[in-house]
C-alpha cells in the first residue's frame, strides 16, 4: 500500500505519553503531564451548564460567539489597554492548538522559516513542518534560560516569517522581560516578519512580574497574534476553548484555515468562558497566588532532597537538576524511567523539549505543581525515601 504521510509518520509515540503509560503501569503519581487535577471554578462550571439547556445547542457562529468575541476584546482592554474590534479582529479556536495550526497554515508558504526558541511545546515543529515551514531555532538552558540576544539575531534572515513566542513559556517557566521583547519586536520590524505570540499561561506569571504582550510593543499591533486559553486560565484543559486576538489582515486568512480544520467550537462552553473572562480581579489574582504557592512548596521540599530547581517564573512546571542521582552513563530519559519504576513518580526529561536531543541538556528533568496539595506531597514522599 502507498504510505501514508512521511512527516507525521517519522515521529514515534512521545516520551510524554511513554511517562503517562508507564505511570498507569506502576500507580505511580503522575507529574509528568501538564494538567491541573481539580475541576474547576464551580461559578464557570455553572455557567456552562445554565448554557447548555439554553437552546441553541446547534453550530455556532464559525468565528465564536458574539459574547466570547466581545469578552476577549474585553479582556484585552482591561488586563493590557489593547483596543480591539471583536468583529473583525478576535476569533475562538477549538482549543490555543487549533488556534495555533490555524495560524501557521494561513502565514506559512512553503521555504518560509520560522524563528522558535527551545526548549518548545511539542506541537509546534509538527505542524510547521507540516505547513511548509523551516524552523530555526534558538536555545534557552537551564537553570536560568536566558535568552541569547547574538543567536536570537543570527536566527532571523529575509527568509523569515514569523517568529513563535511562547509567553510565560512552556515548559521553560520564563516570563520573557520587557528588553528581551523590545530586540524580539526590533527583529521581526527589520525582516518584516509576522509573530505568533502563544500566551495561554498568561495569568501564571510569578513574583510580581507582569505578563507583557509583544502586541502591547510598538510597531507589533499590526504584526501580532496573540493566543488565550479557557483551559489554563479557568483550569479547564479538556474544554479546547483558545481564543485569537490578531489585526483583520492577519485574522482574515487565518479563519479560513480554522473554517477548514474544526468550523466551530461547542457553544455552552464559549458562553462560559466569557462569563469568566468577565470575573473580577480576585479570581486571576487567586489563580496565580495559588500556582505560585504549589511552585513553592514543590520546590522548597525537592530542594530539602538535593533536586535543585531551576529558575521557575511562570507556568506550571519547574526543572530541577537531577545530576547528583544519574547513575554512570545515565541520562534524564532514563532516570525518569528509574523514579516512575522505582519510585513511583512520573517525570519529563528535559531533553525531549529540544530539537538536537544529542546536545540538549540531559541533567534536568521536569515536574508540573499544577496538582492538589496532597498529590505533590505524596511524590516528594516517595521521592525522598527513593532518594534520600
Amino acid at each position: 500500500m502507498k504510505p501514508a504521510n512521511s512527516l507525521l509518520s517519522s515521529y514515534g509515540t512521545t516520551v510524554f505519553e511513554v511517562m503517562s503509560r508507564l505511570a498507569i503501569q506502576h500507580q505511580a503519581i503522575n507529574l509528568g503531564q501538564g494538567f491541573p487535577d481539580d475541576r474547576g471554578p464551580d461559578p464557570v462550571l455553572d455557567a456552562a451548564s445554565r448554557a447548555l439547556y439554553d437552546p441553541p445547542n446547534q453550530y455556532p457562529p464559525m468565528l465564536g460567539v458574539p459574547e466570547l468575541r466581545q469578552a476577549v476584546a474585553a479582556h484585552n482592554r482591561r488586563f493590557y489597554g489593547i483596543e480591539v474590534d471583536w468583529q473583525t479582529e478576535t476569533m475562538v479556536s477549538t482549543g490555543a492548538t487549533e488556534g495555533l495550526a490555524a495560524c501557521f497554515l494561513a502565514l506559512i508558504e512553503p521555504g518560509d522559516e520560522v524563528v522558535v526558541i527551545e526548549p518548545l511545546y511539542d506541537c509546534y515543529l509538527p505542524m510547521i513542518r507540516r505547513a511548509g515551514g523551516i524552523p530555526r531555532t534558538v536555545r534557552l538552558t537551564p537553570p536560568h534560560w536566558k535568552l541569547d540576544l547574538d543567536a536570537l539575531a543570527a536566527a532571523f534572515s529575509d527568509k523569515t516569517k514569523l517568529i513563535v513566542l511562547n509567553n510565560p513559556q512552556n515548559p521553560a517557566s520564563k516570563v520573557f522581560d520587557r528588553a528581551e521583547l523590545e530586540a524580539i519586536a526590533e527583529l521581526v520590524r527589520k525582516h518584516d516578519a509576522y509573530a505568533v505570540c502563544d500566551e495561554v499561561y498568561e495569568h501564571l506569571a510569578f513574583d510580581g512580574r507582569a505578563h507583557i504582550p509583544l502586541m502591547t510593543l510598538p510597531g507589533m499591533r499590526e504584526r501580532c497574534v496573540r493566543i488565550g486559553s479557557a483551559g489554563k486560565t479557568f483550569s479547564l484543559t479538556g474544554w479546547k476553548v483558545g481564543y485569537l486576538t490578531g489585526p483583520e489582515h492577519l485574522l482574515q486568512p487565518i479563519s479560513k484555515a480554522h473554517q477548514f480544520l474544526v468550523f466551530t467550537t461547542a457553544p455552552n462552553l464559549q458562553r462560559a468562558v466569557a462569563f469568566g473572562l468577565g470575573q473580577d480581579d480576585s479570581y486571576f489574582d487567586g489563580l496565580r497566588d495559588s500556582m505560585q504557592a504549589k511552585r513553592d512548596r514543590l520546590s522548597g521540599a525537592l530542594a530539602g532532597i538535593g533536586l535543585e530547581p531551576a529558575v521557575c517564573q511562570g507556568s506550571y512546571f519547574l526543572f530541577v537538576d537531577a545530576r547528583r542521582f544519574l547513575k554512570p552513563g545515565e541520562d534524564d530519559e532514563g532516570f525518569c524511567r528509574r523514579l516512575v519504576t522505582e519510585a513511583g513518580v512520573a517525570a519529563v526529561p528535559v531533553s525531549a523539549f529540544y530539537l538536537d536531543r544529542a546536545t540538549a541538556p540531559t541533567d534536568f528533568i521536569r515536574f508540573c505543581f499544577a496538582k492538589r496539595d496532597e498529590v505533590l506531597d505524596g511524590a516528594v514522599e516517595r521521592l525522598a525515601g527513593y532518594l534520600g
